[in-house]
C-alpha cells in the first residue's frame, strides 16, 4: 500500500515537472510498466491532479498519437504569508505558484492589536472574492522574522517577540494546516521553487537590508543547522582587528557584517562623515536626520567620493562574507536579494570580480528575480514541501 501511495506521488511530480507528457513516456522515465501507470494516473485524473487533454504529435513512424497529461494546478490552493518588521503581506497561490491575490498591511499598526487577527481577515477575503472555498486550501506557509523552533518564535527582535508561539496562535484562527519557518530560508525556498534557483540543488540565498542573513539549501534540502540558527551569516566577522578595537554593533545583538554592510550602517557611516564636512552637498542633510543606504548609492552613482568609499567598503565586507561562505558551502549558485540589492547595478560587478578573484571553484551570482513576491511564494513552498499529507491518499 504505502509503495503504491509513493509510486503515485513520483508519478504526480514527474507530470508536474514534465507536462505535458504521455503515460508511455512517464513509464520509460520512471522504469514501471506501462498498466502500472495507467492505473496510478486513471486515479490522479479522477481525484483532479491531472488532466488530460487532445493529442500530442504524431510518432515519426506513424502510430496513434498519444494523449497528453498536464498537471491541474487549480487542483488546490496554498495562503503564504511573510511577517516583515515593516510590512506583512499575505498571498493566495496555486500549486505551481501563481499569485491569485494578495493583501498587505503594516506590521506596526496590527502588532499590538493582534497581526493574526487582521492576517485571518485578509486570507477570508481573498478567499471570498476569488470564490475559493475554505475546503479547497491545502494549507498555509508563514516566514518570520526570527529564529523558530517547532512552531515558536525563540526571538525576533523587529515585532519585541520572545518564545511566541505563532504556530498555536495561527492554528486557532485557520481550519488548515500551517508551517512556519524563518523568512530567509522561506526566501531561499521561494527562489528554488520559481525564482532565479531553479533547477539547482545547492543553494545560498542571501538578504542584505538593515541585517544581513541567508537560507541554505543542501542536495535539495533546506539546511537549518543544530538549533536552527545556520545561515545566520551577518555574524562573520570580515576584519578582526575592527573586531578587537572599540567595536559596537549597529543594533543590540547584532552581528558584525551586518554592522559594517547593512542598509543602516551604510548610511550611518556616511552620515558620519559627511558631518565632518560643512562643504558636503549632504551636510544640510544629514544635520537633520540620518541618511539612508539608499542615498549613499545615489550619491556614490553620481561620483561622490565619500559616499563612493564608504559603499566600496561595504561592498568588500559583503564580497569577503560570500567568499567564506561559498568556500565552505561551495553552492551552485548564490541569489543576493533584500533592499540593498536595489543597486546591484552598483553592487554586482565589484562582487563578481572579488568572487573569481579569490573563490577556488566557480560560483554563479544572481540577484532575486522575485522582488516583494520572495518571501509569500517562499512560505507557499514551504508548505508544499514540509506538509506530508500534500496529496491525500
Amino acid at each position: 500500500m504505502q509503495m503504491k501511495s509513493m509510486n503515485k506521488k513520483r508519478v504526480l511530480q514527474c507530470i508536474q515537472e514534465n507536462s505535458p507528457i504521455s503515460r508511455a513516456e512517464i513509464a520509460a522515465q520512471m522504469n514501471l510498466s506501462k498498466p502500472t501507470i495507467s492505473l496510478i494516473v486513471d486515479e490522479l485524473i479522477k481525484t483532479n491532479w491531472v488532466y488530460e487533454k487532445g493529442i500530442g504529435p504524431s510518432s515519426s513512424h506513424g502510430g496513434r498519437k498519444p494523449i497528453q497529461l498536464f498537471f491541474n494546478e487549480k487542483a488546490a490552493y496554498v495562503i503564504g504569508t511573510d511577517i516583515g518588521g515593516t510590512k506583512v503581506k499575505t498571498i493566495v497561490s496555486d500549486l505551481s505558484g501563481n499569485v491569485l491575490h494578495s493583501k498587505s498591511f503594516s506590521t506596526s499598526h496590527y502588532l499590538q492589536t493582534g497581526l493574526l487577527d487582521q492576517i485571518a481577515k485578509d486570507v477570508f477575503r481573498m478567499l471570498d472574492h476569488l470564490d475559493i472555498p475554505t475546503g479547497d486550501v491545502l494549507g498555509m506557509g508563514i516566514g518570520v522574522p526570527g529564529i523558530t523552533q517547532n512552531g515558536v518564535v525563540l526571538e525576533a527582535p523587529s515585532l519585541n517577540w520572545i518564545r511566541y508561539p505563532i504556530l498555536s496562535e495561527a492554528e486557532k484562527h485557520f481550519p488548515f494546516p500551517i508551517h512556519v519557518d524563518n523568512d530567509v530560508n522561506v526566501a531561499a525556498l521561494g527562489e528554488q521553487w520559481v525564482g532565479s534557483a531553479k533547477n539547482n540543488r545547492h543553494v545560498l540565498f542571501m538578504a542584505v537590508g538593515t541585517g544581513i542573513g541567508s537560507g541554505i539549501i543542501i542536495n535539495n534540502q533546506l539546511y537549518r543547522g543544530h538549533s536552527n540558527a545556520a545561515g545566520e551569516i551577518g555574524y562573520m566577522v570580515t576584519d578582526k582587528e575592527d573586531l578587537q578595537n572599540d567595536f559596537k554593533p549597529m543594533f543590540h545583538r547584532y552581528g558584525y557584517l551586518e554592522s559594517v554592510a547593512g542598509g543602516k550602517s551604510i548610511g550611518h557611516k556616511l552620515t558620519t562623515l559627511v558631518l565632518e564636512n560643512p562643504d558636503h552637498p549632504a551636510y544640510e542633510e544629514a544635520k537633520q536626520s540620518e541618511l539612508s543606504g539608499e542615498s549613499a548609492f545615489q550619491l556614490a552613482k553620481s561620483g561622490d567620493p565619500t559616499a563612493i568609499s564608504v559603499v566600496h567598503d561595504a561592498i568588500d565586507h559583503l564580497g569577503y562574507g560570500i567568499i567564506n561562505a561559498a568556500s565552505l558551502l561551495n553552492p551552485e549558485v548564490i541569489i543576493l536579494g533584500g533592499g540593498v540589492l536595489k543597486s546591484s547595478d552598483f553592487i554586482l560587478p565589484r562582487l563578481r570580480k572579488m568572487v573569481d578573484e579569490y573563490l577556488p571553484s566557480s560560483v554563479e551570482l544572481k540577484i532575486s528575480q522575485l522582488g516583494g513576491n520572495v518571501g509569500v511564494l517562499g512560505a507557499v513552498s514551504l508548505f508544499l514541501r514540509e506538509h506530508e499529507g500534500l496529496i491525500n491518499f
